[in-house]
């Protein structure tokens, strides 16, 4: 299990790979997001995208999948995401792709209002084979501490 003691800044955790196939990118947009460059590969070449492109959101979900799978994972009281900041997809994944996600520790702090808890701050990126960044997010998420915090000692009452 992992705490919020044992996570430092500049931390890196990199997941497996996962290679995408046309059947899961058109399964997935089928459910969660029917548009035509998402289901139809003949309608997708007539698109923006020119061909077939999974969703930012099928990207983004596996991305999930990828990090609760890796070392990041085994976070005491699981992965409890608090805020998700500059998301962005800067290009396609595409059938075919192989994806890996690093995940950067960039700030940490215990909480103040629940001190036996910390918010750690991470860079999540999605590459693919080619090295280049298919989604990239910036996450807060709330870490059980492995120690209590120290109890704060009453003020003195002055006389």
């Amino acid at each position: 299990m992992l705490y919020f003691e044992d996570l430092q800044l500049g931390q890196r955790f990199f997941s497996a790979e996962h290679t995408l196939s046309e059947a899961e990118i058109i399964a997935f947009a089928r459910q969660f997001d029917p548009q035509p460059f998402h289901t139809d590969p003949e309608a997708a070449k007539q698109t923006f995208f020119n061909g077939l492109a999974a969703s930012g959101w099928h990207t983004s979900s596996l991305t999930m999948r990828l990090v609760a799978e890796s070392e990041l994972g085994k976070a005491a009281n699981g992965l409890i995401g608090m805020q998700i900041d500059k998301m962005r997809w800067p290009q396609p994944t595409r059938a075919g792709d192989t994806l890996q996600v690093e995940v950067e520790v960039l700030e940490k702090r215990r909480s103040g209002s629940q001190p036996d808890f910390g918010v750690v701050k991470v860079k999540w990126t999605t590459r693919n084979q080619d090295d280049a960044i298919a989604m990239q997010l910036e996450c807060a998420i709330w870490l059980q501490c492995r120690q209590t915090a120290p109890e704060r000692s009453a003020p003195v009452p002055q006389a």
